[in-house]
């Protein structure tokens, strides 16, 4: 059974890895709802109780999934939920979803495609320019008071943003990309204001949608349908430079007698340990086997001549290519 732990300032105790549902919906090419279900069970039975989630995740499909799997074992499970943005085409949705109506309408719809009476916590995945964080925490700390949100989180937002928030009401968690392909959390500051305001980050990306993974995906393989098309480290100009730097990972992983995968997921949590802030990586899985594999990772340690050469290996801003498309990037670090 993986080990369990507090979550950062809240009373909620969290596996020390979660599993994200995001691939369950169809982003990352076909998925069987059956065998998502069949993870998402097999995950409690090993001890994994941390799902992350979002109510744009297939328009309700990932939330009417998750209800399904966790039928009777409500008692087993902690749910943070996104917000997502809206995807009307309205001026709001290109910005975020922080308006305080658009906030309390997606808490609500969530509940119900979950089936359940209290999200444990409710996350708003991108600040809005135009709306102030003070506003939209605000609004979010009402659901608190109602008893639809245990907790309240941000996504993806500045350290500026988690303070300004947190002075409003207490924060639980970031979630933000964060792996060997992506540090931009430690230059940027989130982690330090984590750690300052006893926050945990949700690391998310920790397999680098799939480039740090056993099979790194290719763009002619790809469904129509995979999100990953669009993303620049899947590019041509910059996908052959990746795959280098994965294969200097592959070996040390295969010297540990880890898959690669483990080394990934692994990693985030050794930096957390070496900064003194909880992070908590949470990688998808779509299958039991994936899951299973994951779970393996929580036993490793890594010494500090192992990091220091995977930092060689792999240094802040060593990934070709942005996060996202230029036009998303400027939705982050706000």
């Amino acid at each position: 059974m993986i080990a369990q732990r507090k979550f950062g300032n809240t009373d909620l105790t969290v596996s020390s890895i979660g599993l994200g549902c995001y691939g369950m919906s169809g982003v990352y090419g076909p998925a069987d709802d059956a065998e998502s279900i069949a993870t998402i069970r097999r995950a409690l039975d090993l001890g994994v109780n941390f799902l992350d989630t979002s109510a744009s995740y297939g328009q309700g499909h990932n939330h009417r999934l998750i209800g399904e799997a966790i039928r009777g074992r409500r008692a087993d499970v902690i749910i943070h939920s996104k917000t997502g943005s809206p995807r009307d085409g309205s001026p709001e949705a290109m910005r975020g979803g922080s308006d305080p109506l658009y906030l309390r309408r997606t808490c609500e719809d969530s509940l119900r495609n979950l089936g359940i009476d209290t999200l444990d916590i409710f996350c708003m995945s991108r600040v809005d320019p135009v709306v102030p964080v003070e506003d939209s925490v605000g609004a979010m700390a009402e659901l608190v008071k109602e008893g639809k949100t245990r907790f309240i989180a941000l996504s993806e937002c500045s350290a500026d943003s988690l303070r300004r928030g947190s002075a409003v009401h207490p924060l639980a968690s970031l979630q933000m990309e964060y792996s060997l392909f992506s540090r931009d959390a430690e230059g940027q500051g989130q982690i330090a204001a984590c750690k300052e305001l006893n926050m945990a980050l949700m690391a998310y990306g920790v397999l680098g949608r799939g480039q740090l993974t056993a099979h790194a995906p290719k763009l002619d393989e790809m469904s129509a349908n995979d999100i990953r098309k669009r993303l620049p480290r899947f590019q041509p100009d910059n996908v052959e430079a990746n795959l280098k730097l994965r294969a200097v990972l592959e070996t040390i992983a295969r010297r540990k007698n880890l898959t690669l995968a483990q080394l990934a997921i692994a990693w985030p949590m050794a930096q957390g340990e070496r900064m003194a802030t909880q992070i908590v990586p949470i990688p998808g899985a779509k299958s039991r086997r994936h899951i299973e594999e994951n779970v393996g990772a929580a036993a490793v340690g890594f010494t500090a001549d192992e990091l220091a050469e995977i930092d060689a290996a792999v240094p802040p801003g060593a990934a070709a290519g942005t996060r996202y498309p230029g036009g998303q990037m400027h939705r982050l670090n706000r």
